[in-house]
């Protein structure tokens, strides 16, 4: 009678044991599981964009000073979900009609070209491009590096800027090298195209300004100012979605600069 007794607790003991080894693996597997599922990131499909009539321009001449096709791939995966609604309507209304109605990847590469756009403007799509402007309005000192503000880069940007929109300029190790030297923090075209999207962000959605208005960031995006008009020719090969005519096609030759400043 005790042996039997003995071997009933043996079992009970053992089928505990075994219902807790079970337990604790669906607990190992449900952990294991959770990390990966946690961490999973649907990447954004992506498109490249048309090149600027510039950019065209230097392809024929073989200047290989221009936009490269992995800088679109930088920005379109930089842009926030803010940038691709409807909050960016009327501001690209003029350039990209069909904005609202466009899939996800045309909207990315929508803002890829905008961006080479602004680059050609600003910079003659040089990375490297490194300027020290004697216009009142821009001829003031740097916050961070305290020198006469220059700008520099594929969107002209200064240095401030990392203070300003949290972009990732290493002042205190880029005043060591050159002044054109590529290492430079804010002449590398990744960083400097990262820091124009979240200036872009901060003037449209924190903000809430135009896009083109007397106080945007960049001056060739101000109306009137010098290098605007330069702005507009270069915006004249957006992307077929956006469902305007690309100027470089249209029968009569209009100049892009004055269809769009009519338009505008």
């Amino acid at each position: 009678m005790l042996c039997l007794s003995a071997l009933v607790v043996f079992a009970l003991c053992l089928v505990a044991a075994v219902m807790a080894d079970r337990s604790e693996y669906a607990r190992q597997q449900a952990g294991d599981a959770q990390p990966s599922q946690a961490t999973a990131e649907v990447k954004p499909v992506l498109k490249p964009a048309p090149s600027t009539p510039l950019a065209e321009k230097k392809a024929d001449l073989g200047d290989d000073k221009t936009w490269r096709p992995e800088w679109d791939a930088v920005i379109e995966k930089a842009l926030s979900n803010d940038l691709l609604s409807s909050q960016v309507t009327r501001d690209v209304k003029l350039f990209c009609p069909r904005f609202p109605a466009m899939s996800e990847p045309d909207k990315r590469a929508y803002w890829a070209y905008f961006f080479q756009a602004l680059s050609g403007a600003e910079a003659g799509l040089k990375a490297t491009s490194d300027v020290q402007h004697t216009e009142p309005e821009v001829a003031v000192t740097d916050a961070v590096s305290h020198r006469m503000a220059r700008s520099q880069g594929l969107l002209q940007l200064t240095y401030e800027d990392a203070d300003r929109y949290g972009c990732d300029f290493d002042w205190d190790n880029d005043k060591q090298l050159k002044e054109h030297d590529p290492d430079k923090s804010i002449l590398q075209p990744e960083k400097n195209l990262l820091c124009g999207v979240k200036i872009l962000q901060n003037q449209l959605i924190e903000q809430k300004k135009p896009l083109l208005s007397k106080t945007s960031y960049w001056s060739t995006l101000r109306p009137g100012w010098p290098g605007y008009r330069v702005f507009l020719q270069q915006m004249a090969n957006v992307p077929e979605a956006c469902g305007r005519k690309r100027v470089s096609k249209l029968a009569n030759g209009t100049d892009a600069a004055v269809t769009l400043e009519a338009a505008h």
